[in-house]
């Protein structure tokens, strides 16, 4: 991912964003020894275990083994790609972007970008205050019938667009903004004059609407929806897609969202009202799409927030079948899901105003699996033998592909609900699967982790070759001192190649192959500790101690078990035995 940059533009980047500086900005530290600790922002901990490394320039939690240079922090607490840290630390820097170099319409745009943001900002304030003012009082009244608290109104900025042609347009205009920009952000409408004179009007987007501000994880206000106060069509009305704001990448509420941490599930919801009653009644982690279905977008954009999302979309027939499509959506996105059902056809807003937060917090979150089947149910008559065999066969492809504990579950429950047997449901998936009777259901497969030695995990500290690399990484021993021969994992090839070729530990990180390889990396890289050059060189020379003790070992052990399989007077027995009195002179002499 880091090659979409120039590597030397990527070090300076670095360089020019301390790591100490940035954390601080989001962890309390103190300097204890050569690093820097705190409690790791990642998981929830009392005692500090998250490092940072001044001199190479990372961080590390022993905890959750969370670990990388300053621009995966920054990927990590912000939530966001790597692409959009690299921005937002270039931004901090003052950095230019190294499209800037070839593109000379690169500040156009991005001039561009923010005063329409601007026009964004100010629109929200002048919502919200007007939402207090005379002209303001129906939305008010719309919003407090709904139950909502003034601190809840204010935490999401809402607001209210009076009964008036172009009161926004007015006033952003008189604030110096064009009408080309107030219409590409969407909130006024220019249109020519139907008499053929050329002359245009111009009105507002939203009027006679109570407003909600979309704002992004970025805190800027990129897009509105408007609730209907009165007959107006439709009840709700958004902003079409702008050079700001894409409806189908974002989520209402993501800002709240990136500011709450350890969340253990996201709820997604259908509607705005729903996020502000559901977060004024405690609940975290609530957020609803933008008008749209959900998309694959959307569903990786959840995955950064919680590791699990919820589908709580409303109860009537069009909500449960917009759960369906998102569970497909959800689940091809390698995204874990759940759905909350709320009785008699309730949304989420109107459930925990009439039932409470307690009752919202003991709902059922159904698998996919059994949520799938539920919906099946409504189908067909299980009165009938008709229905029982038709609702078993389409329940027995849904349960086919599952892991082996959900299948059983399933099968058991199926065979409650049709009285078929669970060895006919098993039969019945068997030729589903194209399998025989007897041969056993296909297994699930697992990610294999990576090759571990045994000395790994018999100790979590590092083996004497993962610490000559972290002292070589210092710079302060002789490269002399280290060849690549002394090491026998191919990752270690990798880190030893890249430090002697001058690559910062910072910027190897990037070339680990995958997030545990990353954890590796950097826990192999942070600074030794030791009071001076002299006793790095030391510590050096103990590890190189250590692996040619190991490796001659392993020849000695490979020797005897040779001469064990040996038949006896083999003229080979001898030379084997000299070698191996070889090895245990230098052996005692390590």
């Amino acid at each position: 991912m880091a090659s979409r940059y120039p590597a030397g533009w990527l070090d300076e980047l670095r360089s020019r964003s301390d790591i100490v500086q940035v954390i601080s900005g989001y962890v309390g530290l103190k300097k204890s020894g050569r690093n820097y600790w705190g409690l790791c922002p990642f998981h929830g901990e009392k005692t500090a275990s998250f490092s940072v490394d001044e001199e190479h320039q990372l961080f590390y939690c022993f905890g959750c083994k969370a670990g990388g240079d300053v621009i995966r922090f920054i990927m990590e607490i912000e939530r966001c790609s790597f692409q959009e840290a690299v921005e937002l630390l270039a931004e901090r820097a003052h950095i230019p972007m190294p499209e800037m170099v070839n593109d000379p319409e690169y500040e156009q745009r991005r001039s561009r970008r923010e005063r329409l943001l601007e026009i964004n900002r100010r629109a929200a304030r002048y919502y919200h205050e007007l939402l207090f003012q005379p002209e303001g009082a129906a939305s008010l009244a719309y919003l407090r019938r709904r139950g909502l608290s003034d601190s809840m109104i204010r935490k999401f900025g809402l607001g209210a667009a009076p009964d008036q042609w172009s009161w926004l347009t007015d006033r952003l205009q008189g604030d110096g903004f064009s009408l080309d920009d107030l219409s590409a952000v969407g909130l006024t409408v220019v249109k020519k004059a139907s008499d053929g004179s050329g002359k245009k009007h111009a009105f507002d987007m939203f009027r006679n609407r109570a407003i909600f501000p979309i704002i992004d994880m970025y805190k800027n206000v990129i897009a509105f929806g408007g609730r209907s106060l009165g007959k107006q069509e439709p009840k709700y009305l958004n902003t079409s897609d702008t050079p700001v704001f894409n409806k189908r990448k974002g989520v209402y509420a993501a800002n709240l969202l990136r500011s709450q941490r350890h969340l253990d599930h996201v709820i997604l919801v259908e509607g705005y009202m729903d996020v502000v009653s559901l977060t004024q009644f405690g609940v975290n982690g609530v957020c609803a799409t933008l008008g749209t279905a959900l998309t694959d977008e959307q569903a990786r954009l959840l995955h950064r927030f919680a590791p699990v999302v919820y589908l709580a979309y409303d109860g009537d027939s069009a909500g449960q079948h917009a759960i369906l499509r998102g569970l497909d959506i959800l689940e091809n996105a390698d995204v874990p899901a759940r759905v909350l059902v709320f009785p008699d056809g309730l949304d989420p807003d109107e459930f925990i105003r009439r039932d409470g937060p307690e009752a919202f917090s003991k709902l059922p979150a159904l698998s996919p699996a059994v949520y799938r089947m539920a919906s099946l149910k409504s189908r067909y008559d299980l009165s009938t033998r008709d229905g029982k065999l038709n609702y078993t066969r389409d329940c027995a492809k849904i349960i086919l592909p599952l892991d082996p504990l959900e299948r059983d579950t399933c099968i058991r429950d199926l065979s409650i609900e049709t009285g078929f047997s669970p060895e006919i449901i098993m039969e019945e998936m068997h030729q589903l699967s194209g399998k025989k009777e007897n041969e056993p259901a296909p297994a699930v497969p697992k990610k294999l982790p990576r090759a571990r030695k045994p000395e790994d995990e018999a100790a979590p500290e590092l083996t004497a070759q993962e610490m000559l690399l972290g002292l070589l990484s210092t710079g302060q021993i002789p490269k002399d001192m280290v060849s690549k021969k002394d090491f026998d994992d191919e990752e270690l090839k990798s880190i030893y190649s890249g430090l002697v070729s001058g690559m910062s530990p910072a910027a190897l990180i990037d070339t680990a192959p995958d997030e545990e390889s990353r954890s590796r990396y950097v826990r192999i890289l942070l600074t030794p500790y030791a009071e001076s050059t002299d006793q790095l060189i030391v510590m050096a020379k103990q590890c190189l101690n250590r692996i040619n003790r190991s490796s001659l070992q392993k020849q000695y052990d490979d020797l005897m078990k040779k001469i064990a399989l040996l038949p006896a007077g083999d003229p080979d027995i001898k030379s084997c035995l000299l070698q191996a009195q070889d090895i245990q002179a230098k052996l005692k002499a390590l």
